[in-house]
């Protein structure tokens, strides 16, 4: 299981060096500080998901569930989410090291 977490936590850090890495090249390219927010990367990519997600969390946790997402985590940058989505899902996954040692039988 641990596999699968350090899996999904390195697909977030390549997600967020992507979108970190076209943030910086509109911010050039426009000579302006770009923030391509959450909400907007997730509409580019599939907006029907987005809508069944709204519809999913409105059913299980309610309308004001759904307001605390939509006003506080959607705006947020999208390199921001990925890259605390890796760090959460590398937290889940991460296995201590033995306290014996490398080579202990």
């Amino acid at each position: 299981m641990r596999f699968v977490f350090r899996l999904a936590s390195f697909a977030a850090l390549c997600l967020g060096v992507i979108a970190a890495t076209m943030d910086s090249i509109a911010s050039v390219s426009a000579s302006q500080y770009v923030l391509t927010t959450f909400r907007y990367a997730w509409m580019k990519v599939e907006p029907a998901s987005l809508v069944s997600f709204r519809a999913l969390v409105e059913e299980r946790l309610g309308a004001v569930a759904w307001q605390v997402l939509d006003r506080w985590f959607f705006p947020q940058p999208a390199f921001a989410v990925f890259l605390i989505a890796a760090l959460l899902l590398w937290m889940i996954g991460y296995r201590k090291p033995s306290p014996a040692g490398r080579f202990a039988a």
